[in-house]
């Protein structure tokens, strides 16, 4: 008797190559010449946000960018970032706010279920919790299935992971 065999469907990110990160991005801002004393700061919101404060857009635009890069260095996707309207602060400072995204909505999680059920393999999607679980009895199935997630990776606009693969 084959046993199932199965995989989750997930949406983290590791918060310390996150702290790691912002702690580059604040040692680039203290010393490149364009921001050096700008009086930008980065800050991370508990594990909710990033919160960027500087004096105008063009140096908000340069510490995204760094930003952008240093994530990528990290091996954190850059899909976890959802920038939101810029906004003035004191001072006549910019201030935009970056909420981190973790876990799957259950939009999200919905789409992709369905998504798993139009491939027609024989596999199972069930949605718990913040994660979609995948089972089914033949391996190939299930990396079929990962295969195609992580071909519609850009419909989603989330970054996906797979874990517990058995």
């Amino acid at each position: 008797m084959a046993k199932d065999c199965s995989f989750d469907v997930v949406s983290e990110f590791d918060k310390q190559e996150l702290l790691n990160a912002l702690d580059q991005v604040k040692r680039d801002i203290s010393s490149r010449f364009d921001l050096k004393d700008s009086n930008s700061d980065v800050t991370l919101d508990g594990d909710k946000a990033i919160i960027v404060t500087t004096s105008d857009d063009m140096k908000l635009k340069n510490i995204y960018d760094i930003l952008q890069s240093k994530l990528v260095k990290r091996n954190l996707s850059i899909r976890i970032l959802d920038p939101q309207p810029v906004e003035n602060a004191l001072g006549g400072n910019v201030r935009q706010v970056y909420n981190l995204k973790k876990g799957l909505n259950q939009d999200l999680a919905k789409k992709i279920v369905a998504d798993i059920k139009n491939t027609k393999l024989k596999v199972q999607a069930s949605i718990q919790g913040d994660q979609v679980r995948v089972s089914g009895k033949d391996k190939d199935d299930l990396q079929a299935v990962i295969k195609m997630l992580r071909s519609n990776e850009d419909k989603y606009d989330y970054p996906l992971q797979f874990t517990n693969y058995r």
